[in-house]
């Protein structure tokens, strides 16, 4: 134990750079601790990231694992708080965690108040506030599970409720919403949102003229009090909330001076210190008490591999049975782990500042420290049961459709589609009857601008010829100015339908399409170079120079295999990995023949990796990917809508540029507007056009026409909803109904019924998938037969034209005596050959020169010849581009004792004899006669 106690325990801390004070309560917490009890040394490690920095987060916490800690205290943004708990979890460290969060598991502490008892005290302080009619207003969806007591808690048989989402991802302008809700009859408003949006969202709602004596609120936010209130102080509005942290406390306050380091840390209306910052506070607490109990020797622990702290979940384990007073009050966790049993201060904002008013608690509920107005409730009479309804409807697959059948049907029985499902479903649950019908010009409504007046099935609602409204009818805030919406029963947004990619056909020359341009011009000029280096290295080399007659020992002439032709010749078997009869013998070629097979090698298993790929996929071409490419007209594509939709609507109010664009092509081309979906379907399969129309309609259509998809990505995000008459008693029973519906999976069920399986649903599913390879067609090939028939015809050309050279070569040696002097062998000089090699041919050049130089030395020297006129007689040979075969200088000498020396130096150094040299022997006249026989061949 003491040998434990004697090392420094450190606790690690993830904060945002946002707020810094977080850093500075963790020290003073740290020092308040070991201030208490000098055998703890705990020690703080912490580092700052960026807001939602989940990257971040994993990087610095791996780094952190390294220095033996005992716990870590978890950032406060959601994204990277939840990245810090994975890695805690796998290493089973203490991570205390500060926010709400439902799923708190080991080894996480949640210090926060669990959000289902924060529900419970904002329904206690709503009833005894004596609210009977309010608007919940929250930022997104993660809020709502906070005020899910609050859709509850009167049925379906109580007061109107109404939700608004005041963040609509529109950069932090909430005053449509909040004009909206001016406008309703709600004057009592539940706000849940995060501290991020709210002090943004105060400022905007008294700019449009919602915090005055009219409006009351209740702020379910436990750090709303940590705002700057003092604007609001005098709006003569009843804002009331709930906090945590009290201020009057002396052990907070004692806290406030050390951290701000001031005798009044509260001067203003405002308390600054936050529930994030007061919950850690608290937490190095609870671990300091727990450290007197419990003997835990930390560990270094790594991201890279597979270890844990076996002592991680005792420790958590025990956290959790204790008990203590902290600057969050009595903090105690039930038999699951979670801060259940917690007291909260009911707060108001007055003139004078921020009031206490009362008192909750888990185990007491609500307490008031001054009477509560009256609260009663009227006779609910919102029950749907037995009641009928008139519904309109509009023809639209697959929302609302006549069955198909050869009977005589009337009333509900000839309609079926999801609208209709959907309103048969909800009456069967709440106990309804109704009645449909079809909207006699199949328009959906709006507001018309020149008449002001509202037409379609919105018309029909609003003169009360209908009670509700079902198609794919898109919420708008223009439409919603109208009429009221149920909560969506379906998310979609705006995309464009198009025709799908054409496959491009496959090119004549495919073959070639592994390589680039470049790459093939690259292997042409490597061929030839090789091919040079061959040539020029070949002649230069004694060793490639070989008696034509080997039964001569003497020979007059030399014989060389590697012509230009020959050359040529062995490059392009071995690139072909053909091979050819033809072999280097001297160093000089070999090497230069190596590396050209070593190259050839990778090329062609390169080339043949790569050329099934290129002959067996085709290349989907499409002149549009996005709607930027649209609002361009690429490909001459011309695009439209519905005359009078919400998608129409949504371009004409955009502020986005190309959206404005977009807009401006519509309205100056109005004949590419549609009078109906289906007939901008109709134009999208029959020419190069594209069809702007919502994303489920879409996918409906893509199920049947398989030759049509959805190009880009979504433009916006919006929702079908029930339209109703403005201020209906029923709507807030339906919305929950219909929220019911989605919990349960029947929507779901519905959509893949109408969508994938009714009405020749499913068609395409199976359209794109290829069964095996397929076989290759001769548009694939073509550019091979190509090939091999050119190559056909230019051989039999050819050899055409080599039989007439013949002819004419055999009548003029009939006529003429042939010159034997072998100087007639020659050609014009070529003024010098430039190389072309690669890494080896440069190798083997030099070793071909320094061979040919020391040849001619030692040849110069042993017949006592000049050096330089011998080495100019084998250069001026050298150049001449033609002729395999070169007269022996000089013979041998057989009469005296170096016979034998001479004739084994001029074997191994490669020297010649001259033939006027030579004694007269019959041999040369053998060789003269096998020379006539060869050119008779």
């Amino acid at each position: 134990m003491d040998s434990c106690r004697a090392e420094r325990t450190n606790v690690g801390l993830i904060y945002e750079t946002s707020n810094p004070d977080v850093e500075k309560i963790f020290h003073l917490a740290i020092d308040k601790a070991n201030e208490e009890n000098e055998e703890l040394k705990l020690h703080g490690v912490a580092v700052a990231i960026e807001p939602n920095n989940a990257f971040e987060t994993s990087k610095k916490l791996c780094k952190m694992l390294r220095q033996n800690l005992v716990a870590v205290f978890g950032p406060s943004t959601n994204l990277a708080a939840r990245h810090a708990l994975s890695i805690c979890d796998a290493k089973e460290l203490p991570f205390l965690d500060t926010r709400w969060d439902f799923g708190t598991q080991l080894p996480t502490i949640n210090l926060h108040p669990h959000p289902a008892k924060m529900g419970v005290a904002l329904k206690d302080l709503v009833s005894a506030l004596g609210w009977e009619k309010f608007t919940i207003i929250y930022e997104s969806g993660e809020y709502l599970v906070t005020v899910n007591e609050l859709l509850t808690m009167y049925g379906t048989t109580g007061p109107t409720l109404t939700l608004r989402r005041y963040d609509l991802d529109l950069n932090g302008n909430y005053r449509n919403v909040l004009r909206r809700i001016r406008n309703s009859d709600d004057d009592s408003f539940v706000v849940v949102g995060s501290m991020e949006t709210l002090p943004e969202f105060f400022k905007q709602a008294q700019q449009v003229g919602l915090l005055t004596s009219d409006y009351r609120y209740i702020i379910g936010n436990l750090d709303w009090h940590t705002m700057d209130l003092e604007p609001y102080q005098h709006a003569d509005s009843n804002i009331t909330g709930l906090r945590l942290v009290s201020p009057e406390s002396e052990q907070v306050q004692e806290v406030a001076k050390a951290l701000y380091e001031s005798e009044e840390p509260f001067q203003n209306v405002s308390c600054p210190l936050t529930n994030s910052m007061a919950l850690i506070y608290d937490g190095i607490q609870l671990l300091a008490e727990t450290y007197k109990h419990v003997n835990f020797r930390p560990v270094q622990l790594s991201c890279g591999d597979n270890s844990a702290w076996d002592k991680g979940y005792s420790v958590v384990n025990y956290m959790k049975s204790l008990t203590l007073n902290g600057l969050t009050g009595a903090i105690r966790f039930d038999y699951e782990g979670l801060r259940t049993d917690f007291q909260l201060e009911v707060i108001e904002l007055s003139v004078s500042g921020m009031q206490q008013v009362g008192q909750w608690s888990t185990e007491g509920g609500l307490q008031m420290n001054r009477p509560a107005p009256p609260h009663t409730l009227e006779p609910d009479m919102r029950s749907l049961m037995n009641k009928s309804f008139v519904v309109v409807t509009a023809i639209s697959e697959p929302y609302g459709m006549l069955k198909e059948t050869a009977e005589m049907l009337e009333g509900n029985a000839q309609f079926e589609g999801f609208g209709i499902e959907l309103i048969d479903e909800l009456s069967k649950k709440l106990g309804f009857s109704y009645t449909f019908y079809l909207q006699p010009d199949n328009k959906y409504g709006g507001l018309d601008p020149k008449t002001g007046e509202w037409n379609g099935m919105l018309r029909e609602i609003i003169d009360n010829r209908a009670d509700m409204g079902i198609t794919d009818l898109t919420m708008t805030s223009e439409r919603e100015s109208g009429v009221d919406f149920t909560i969506p029963f379906m998310n979609l947004g705006i995309a464009i339908l198009f025709r799908k990619p054409m496959k491009e056909p496959p090119k004549l020359f495919s073959f070639m399409s592994p390589f680039s341009g470049e790459v093939w011009l690259w292997l042409g000029l490597g061929y030839m170079g090789v091919s040079i280096s061959m040539f020029v290295l070949g002649r230069m080399s004694p060793a490639e120079w070989d008696n034509p007659y080997p039964c001569i020992e003497e020979p007059t002439e030399l014989e060389n295999q590697f012509s230009f032709a020959n050359c040529l010749w062995f490059s392009i078997g071995a690139l072909l990995q053909q091979g050819s009869e033809l072999a280097p013998k001297a160093f000089s070629t070999r090497a230069v023949a190596a590396s050209w097979w070593f190259f050839t090698l990778i090329l062609v298993s390169s080339y043949t990796a790569n050329l099934a790929a290129f002959l067996t996929v085709e290349s989907l071409v499409t002149p549009i990917n996005d709607a930027d490419d649209l609002s361009k007209n690429k490909g001459g594509v011309n695009y439209g809508a519905k005359t009078g939709g919400s998608t129409f609507t949504f371009f004409k109010d955009a502020k986005y540029p190309t959206y404005q664009k977009m807009y401006e092509f519509m309205k100056d081309n109005p004949e590419f507007m549609t009078n109906s979906n289906q007939e901008g379907v109709d134009r999208v399969e029959n020419s190069n056009y594209a069809f702007l129309m919502e994303s489920t309609t879409i996918e409906y259509i893509t199920e049947r026409r398989c030759t049509l998809t959805q190009v880009g990505a979504l433009l916006d995000e919006k929702g079908y909803g029930i339209a109703m008459r403005k201020n209906w008693p029923y709507r807030d029973v339906l919305s929950q109904a219909i929220l019911e519906l989605q919990e349960q999976g029947v929507l779901t069920k519905m959509k893949t019924k109408w969508w994938k399986e009714k009405r020749g649903g499913g068609a395409c599913s199976d359209s794109d998938d290829d069964s095996g390879a397929l076989a290759l067609e001769i548009s694939n090939l073509g550019g091979v037969y190509l090939v091999m028939f050119v190559g056909a015809f230019f051989g039999i050309f050819v050899s055409l034209l080599e039989m007439l050279l013949g002819v004419k070569d055999r009548s003029s040696e009939n006529k003429e005596e042939p010159d034997s002097d072998a100087s007639s062998l020659g050609f014009a000089n070529l003024g010098g050959v430039y190389l072309v090699m690669f890494v080896g041919s440069c190798f083997a050049s030099v070793y071909g020169l320094i061979n040919g130089l020391l040849s001619v030395f030692w040849t110069a020297r042993e017949n006592k010849v000049n050096f330089k006129d011998e080495l100019l007689d084998e250069l001026r040979f050298i150049v001449q581009c033609s002729g395999n075969t070169k007269a022996v200088k000089y013979p041998k000498n057989s009469g005296s004792d170096s016979h034998s020396h001479s004739r084994g130096s001029s074997k191994s150094k490669g020297s010649s004899l001259s033939v006027d040299s030579l004694p007269e022997d019959h041999s040369v006249a053998e060789v003269q006669v096998v020379k006539e026989k060869r050119g008779k061949k």
